[in-house]
């Protein structure tokens, strides 16, 4: 039996991450230990695990699909782009450098190869099947001699590969066969197959697609995977948000929100659990033009917190924000969104004024922390009393220090930690209406996320919502639902012929 599966893709966002993570549910679902791993990972949205590591967003759900706690292992070299040419460097989950592309495709590589191998050694130890995930495509020319997330892996470990293609954007016959033809004759060996993803239409309409591609590549197509709409999986890319289909804003008593898009927008999903509501009507928004009648605005977390809000400055963001807020509009900040909510933000060389509402600044060093955090909101006037105490929980990734002013009156929006280490944590301003913290996944706790909801209901007169969904256990819901739809069609017998289990599954 082999002991990992790999997918590739024919290019970036043909699914690879999902697909993985559908791997991982069916195949923990038939009883095997499955880890997920990806060797190197380029992406702002991270997911931190139990022991503090930062690792890519979709490593840590796949590791939800298998059922395990998330490992810095599963992916130990995350990039986290910065700026047009300059990233931060993640070494098993702990901060390393800021390097450019050159730096880093020279003599670091060497040394990122070693820590890829490591890992992946140690959690062979603990698994019966690996499922791996490439990056990109495999045969970008121009990066093959040093790159370490794709076919590398696969000889490395004699890996199957599944490479995966996406019909919805067209050509994909042209993806495919293309991307056999650039592969060496040795990487052409581990190509196991084919799944063509996001198909929409007639299946039948592509049965002679299909018997002409298996002919001319001698490959076998696994599936043809149905577009899923509203997958209800956390995505790992702020390009999804391109493609996310805007739910219609239905009729009645509709809370609508609008999150402004950063251009260098982090951790987007700290906004999904919002979008599971029945009366949340939430917008991705790029202008001050686009803030319309929302009746709450979110700053989410940015990669570049003084770029961006540089950016928005230009385009008269601050002023805007004011408007809506004197017409009765909510402001709510998150990490960096907090921080652009603050008197100034402030790094060793440059100070520029923020948006002023909380009596804070924050200062950027290269230090960089990252943690689980538990805590509960605070009882200050203004705040309902049904959220007062409310106990939450999530994670704190941030390199920026936000401290109150001396001499100003500070009102913490949280009391976070136990013991010696509990402190203060984010502001809320006097009437209880805007709020900014360094809590991320604050919105994935129901309780909070239902009364945070039901407070804005009352001050317009709404009656509140009784019960809060469950936000986990629809998680968990939608993992199942991919897992059925990625096994319903997928020739899991032929799949089953690649991992040598010739009696099916074990």
């Amino acid at each position: 039996m082999k002991k990992c599966l790999m997918l590739q893709g024919t290019g970036s966002d043909v699914g690879k991450s999902v697909l993985a993570t559908a791997f991982c549910r069916i195949f923990r679902r038939e009883g095997h230990r499955v880890l997920p791993f990806k060797s190197q990972n380029m992406a702002l949205n991270s997911y931190v695990t139990p022991d503090g590591g930062e690792i890519g967003r979709a490593q840590g759900v796949q590791a939800e699909a298998c059922g395990v706690d998330a490992t810095v292992d599963m992916n130990p070299i995350l990039i986290k782009p910065s700026g047009e040419r300059h990233s931060q460097i993640i070494l098993r989950g702990k901060p390393h450098s800021h390097m450019d592309a050159f730096d880093f495709r020279g003599e670091f590589h060497r040394h990122a190869w070693e820590i890829v191998t490591q890992s992946y050694r140690r959690l062979e130890q603990e698994a019966d099947l690996i499922v791996i995930e490439g990056a990109g495509s495999p045969v970008e020319v121009n990066l093959k001699e040093r790159e370490i997330v794709n076919m590398r892996v696969a000889r490395w470990l004699e890996a199957p590969v599944i490479l995966v293609a996406d019909i919805d954007r067209g050509g994909v016959f042209a993806q495919l066969v293309g991307t056999m033809e650039l592969l060496e004759p040795e990487e052409r060996e581990l190509v196991a197959g084919f799944l063509i993803n996001k198909f929409r239409g007639d299946p039948s309409l592509m049965d002679s697609g299909i018997r002409w591609l298996e002919e001319r590549t001698g490959k076998p197509v696994l599936g043809l995977i149905p577009w899923l709409p509203d997958l209800g999986i956390e995505a790992e890319d702020s390009v999804a948000l391109q493609h996310r289909t805007r739910r219609e804003e239905g009729e009645g008593e509709i809370l609508r929100i609008a999150v402004i898009r950063h251009p260098r927008i982090a951790n987007f999903t700290d906004v999904d659990a919002l979008e599971r509501e029945p009366d949340v009507h939430l917008d991705y928004v790029d202008g001050t033009d686009s803030l319309g009648s929302a009746d709450v605005i979110i700053l989410p977390d940015s990669k570049n917190v003084m770029e961006d809000w540089l950016h928005w400055e230009r385009r008269g963001l601050p002023a805007a924000l004011r408007h809506r807020m004197e017409q009765g509009a909510r402001v709510v900040g998150i990490c960096g969104g907090y921080q652009m909510m603050g008197q100034s933000i402030a790094s060793t060389c440059r100070r520029h004024r923020g948006l002023d509402l909380f009596p804070v600044t924050t200062t950027y060093s290269s230090e960089k922390r990252a943690a689980r955090v538990k805590g509960v909101v605070t009882a200050v006037e203004g705040l309902p009393d049904r959220l007062a105490g409310l106990p939450v929980e999530g994670y704190g990734i941030h390199r920026g220090v936000t401290r109150p002013i001396s001499g100003s009156r500070n009102r913490p929006f949280l009391r976070v930690g136990a013991g010696e280490s509990l402190r203060d944590e984010g502001q809320i301003t006097p009437d209880g209406r805007h709020w900014g913290t360094d809590l991320h996944g604050i919105f994935d706790n129901d309780q909070f996320r239902r009364e945070w909801l039901n407070d804005i209901r009352r001050e317009k007169g709404w009656p509140p919502v009784e019960g809060a969904i469950p936000y986990r256990k629809l998680r968990e819901a939608a993992l199942d639902r991919l897992a059925d739809h990625v096994q319903t069609h997928t020739d899991m017998d032929r799949l089953y012929r690649v991992l040598g289990w010739t009696d099916g599954p074990r």
